[in-house]
């Protein structure tokens, strides 16, 4: 496979998509930072993030409170050095009620493929543990199966 760097392909792209997807997955705040540019800007919702060490603290606060978390990326689109996906993912809170946020990203890159500007739409939606449908990382059959809308 090409490397995950501007311009990308569509075949890089979803490359790209997934490995966010993964390292997401992982929880590891550190691991995911390093997927962005040292001064990489995010806005995420309403908070503005700027540099590592923010994305670290951040990620770390959204895992403390987003518990079990279980995430799904999609491609949308891409063009030269950006891309754009849809998302949902999984958590409870602390009080045991489960959530299923939607939301869509816009990804800017360096032309060493790290992220340098991200920006992130997200709504929640309250569900019950019966109505949970993402539990844990993909499993190698659901590897670029699209997720349903609702």
């Amino acid at each position: 496979m090409a490397p995950l760097t501007p311009p990308f392909t569509e075949e890089t792209a979803r490359a790209k998509v997934q490995a966010a997807e993964d390292a997401w997955n992982t929880r590891d705040p550190h691991r995911v930072a390093l997927a962005y540019t040292p001064d990489s800007v995010w806005r995420n919702r309403s908070e503005f993030v700027t540099g590592r060490e923010e994305i670290v603290e951040f990620l770390t606060r959204k895992w403390a409170r987003e518990l079990d978390y279980a995430l799904r990326k999609e491609l949308w689109s891409f063009t030269g050095d950006r891309i754009a996906v849809r998302f949902q993912y999984e958590c409870r809170d602390a009080n045991g009620q489960w959530w299923r946020s939607y939301g869509n990203e816009l990804w800017e890159f360096d032309g060493e493929g790290l992220m340098r500007r991200r920006e992130a739409s997200i709504n929640d939606l309250a569900i019950t543990e019966e109505d949970r449908r993402i539990f844990g990382p993909r499993t190698p059959s659901d590897l670029g199966r699209p997720f349903p809308l609702a």
